[in-house]
C-alpha cells in the first residue's frame, strides 16, 4: 500500500509543477499618483536635506523636548497597542503561510476489549496496539492559498506602517503640547510681570488721589485694572496644569510625573525656518499612513484572487501509514505494517451565485480601498499646503507684533509719565497698560503658532521616522 501510496504522489507530481504557477485573480500594480512637481507656497521657505525630518524635534534645540520625545516613543500606550497590531499581523501571515504546507500528525493507541460471554461463550479478552502517521497535503493548483499569504504580506506591511503612523502622530502630539505649556508660562509671568506695572500704577493714582490731585475714579479705575489682570492668573494656573497633565499620559505616565523636568522656566521652543520640504512626491515615501493604504490595497487586490480560486477543483492528498499488531511485542515487525493512499477532488459545480457575488465583494472592497490610498495622498498634499501658508503669514504676523510690541512699551511709558506731571488723564494711561499687555500676549502667542504649526509641517510631511533608501 505504501509503494501506491509512493507512485500516487509520483504521479501527480507533474501535474502540480505544471499548475503550480498558476494564479487566479489580478496581479498587483502599484497606482499611478498624480502629484503637482512643487508646493505652491514653497517660494517662502527654503528647502533642506530631507533626513532633517527624520528627528525634527532637534531642530528646535530643546533637550526637555528631546527627552519628552524618547520616552513617549517607548512607554506610549497607543505605541504599545500598535505594536501587538503587528505582531498580531504577523502571526496571521504565519498561518497564511502554513496553509500550503501538508499536515502531518502522529498517533499510538492500546485497546483492550472482551466481549459478553452471553452473546459469544467463546469470546476471549483480546489487544491491538497500533501507532500510526497521517499525512494531508490540499494542494494549491491555483493559487488561492498563495494569494491568501500575499494578502497577509501586504497586511503585515499595512502594520508596520500604522505604528510608524502612530510614531509619527505621537512625536507631534508631544511637540505640540509642550509648546502649549511652555506658551502657557510664558503668558502666566507676563500677567504676573503686568500686576506689578499695574499695581505702581494703582500706587500712583492713590498719591496723586491723598494730594488732591486727582479724584477716586481714578483710584477705582487702577484697581480694576489690577484686579482684572490678577483674574488671569487662576486660570493660567489650571491650563499650565493640564497641559503637563496631557504630556505626561502621552508618555504613559501618571499626571503628575513631569513636575521635576518641567520645573525649570525655558522659552517656547523656536526653530530654523529652513524646512526639510523636499517635493511632493516625497510624500508617497515618508507619510506611513500613505504608505499604508497602498499596503492595503495590495492585500485587498489579493483577497480578489482568493475569492477566484472558489471557482477551480480542490485536490487533496491523504495518506497514513502505522503499524497494528495483536502483541505490543511483535508491534515493530515487518508483518505489523499498515498504509493505504487516496487522492480526492472536489468542485463546487453549483452554489447559488455565492461564489460569484464574493468575487464582486471583494472587488467593491478593492475599489474603496483605491479610493481611500487616493484620498490619504489629497489630504496630505492639503495638510502640506495648509502648514506652508499658515507659517508664512504667522511670520510675517510675528514681525509686525514684535514692532507694535515695542511702540506700546514706550507709549505706556510716555503715558505714566504724563500723568505723573498731571498733562494727561487717567484714561489714556489705562488704555496704554492694556495695549501693552494685549500686544505682549498676542506676541507670545504668535511665537507658540509658529512653533506649533511647524511641528504641524513636520508631521505633514511624514517627519518622525527614517524610511528605507
Amino acid at each position: 500500500m505504501t509503494r501506491r501510496l509512493r507512485l500516487l504522489q509520483a504521479a501527480a507530481l507533474p501535474f502540480v509543477l505544471m499548475l503550480g504557477g498558476c494564479l487566479v485573480g489580478p496581479n498587483y500594480k502599484e497606482p499611478v499618483s498624480m502629484l503637482p512637481t512643487d508646493w505652491s507656497a514653497s517660494s517662502t521657505m527654503a528647502p533642506s536635506s530631507g533626513e532633517r525630518l527624520t528627528d525634527w524635534w532637534k531642530e528646535f534645540d530643546d533637550p526637555v523636548l528631546d527627552e519628552l520625545i524618547d520616552r513617549a516613543r517607548v512607554n506610549n500606550r497607543d505605541v504599545r497597542q500598535a505594536e501587538a497590531r503587528l505582531r498580531e499581523a504577523r502571526a496571521q501571515r504565519g498561518i497564511a503561510r502554513a496553509g500550503l504546507m501538508p499536515t502531518i500528525s502522529a498517533s499510538r493507541s492500546a485497546n483492550r476489549s472482551k466481549a459478553s460471554e452471553e452473546v459469544n461463550p467463546l469470546s476471549k479478552t483480546g489487544n491491538v496496539f497500533s501507532v500510526g502517521l497521517d499525512a494531508s497535503w490540499e494542494l494549491d493548483l491555483f493559487g488561492g492559498k498563495r494569494r491568501a499569504v500575499e494578502a497577509a504580506t501586504a497586511t503585515l506591511e499595512a502594520s508596520e506602517e500604522s505604528l510608524r503612523d502612530v510614531l509619527v502622530s505621537l512625536s507631534a502630539e508631544v511637540g505640540l503640547n509642550y509648546i502649549d505649556y511652555r506658551t502657557t508660562r510664558a503668558l502666566l509671568e507676563t500677567i504676573r510681570s503686568s500686576l506689578a506695572s499695574r499695581a505702581e500704577t494703582y500706587n500712583l493714582a492713590k498719591w496723586r488721589r491723598e494730594a488732591e490731585l486727582t479724584t477716586e475714579l481714578d483710584v477705582d479705575q487702577a484697581r480694576l485694572s489690577l484686579e482684572q489682570a490678577r483674574a488671569q492668573v487662576p486660570a493660567l494656573e489650571a491650563s499650565l496644569a493640564q497641559s503637563k497633565h496631557r504630556l505626561s499620559v502621552l508618555l504613559g505616565e501618571h499626571p503628575d510625573s513631569l513636575a521635576s523636568i518641567l520645573k525649570n522656566g525655558r522659552p517656547v521652543p523656536r526653530a530654523s525656518n529652513k524646512v526639510a520640504l523636499g517635493v511632493p512626491a516625497d510624500l508617497l515615501r515618508r507619510r506611513p499612513d500613505i504608505r499604508a493604504a497602498e499596503r492595503q490595497l495590495a492585500a485587498q487586490t489579493a483577497q480578489i484572487g482568493v475569492a477566484e480560486a472558489a471557482r477551480y477543483p480542490n485536490v487533496s492528498l491523504v495518506g497514513s501509514i502505522g503499524l497494528d499488531a495483536l502483541q505490543s511485542g511483535d508491534l515493530y515487525t515487518s508483518s505489523a505494517l499498515a498504509g493505504q493512499g487516496l487522492a480526492q477532488m472536489a468542485w463546487t459545480l453549483f452554489s447559488g451565485g455565492r461564489i460569484r457575488e464574493q468575487i464582486q465583494v471583494e472587488t467593491a472592497r478593492q475599489e474603496q480601498a483605491i479610493a481611500k490610498y487616493e484620498a490619504t495622498i489629497l489630504a496630505a498634499l492639503q495638510e502640506v499646503e495648509d502648514a506652508l501658508v499658515a507659517l508664512t503669514k504667522e511670520q510675517e504676523r510675528q514681525s509686525s507684533l514684535s514692532e507694535a510690541e515695542a511702540a506700546a512699551g514706550r507709549a505706556h511709558e510716555l503715558a505714566r509719565n504724563q500723568y505723573s506731571g498731571g498733562f494727561i488723564d487717567f484714561g489714556t494711561v489705562l488704555d496704554s497698560q492694556r495695549s501693552l499687555l494685549q500686544t505682549e500676549e498676542q506676541r507670545i502667542s504668535s511665537r507658540a503658532a509658529i512653533s506649533s504649526t511647524l511641528v504641524r509641517l513636520y508631521k505633514a510631511l511624514g517627519g518622525g521616522w527614517k524610511p528605507p533608501a
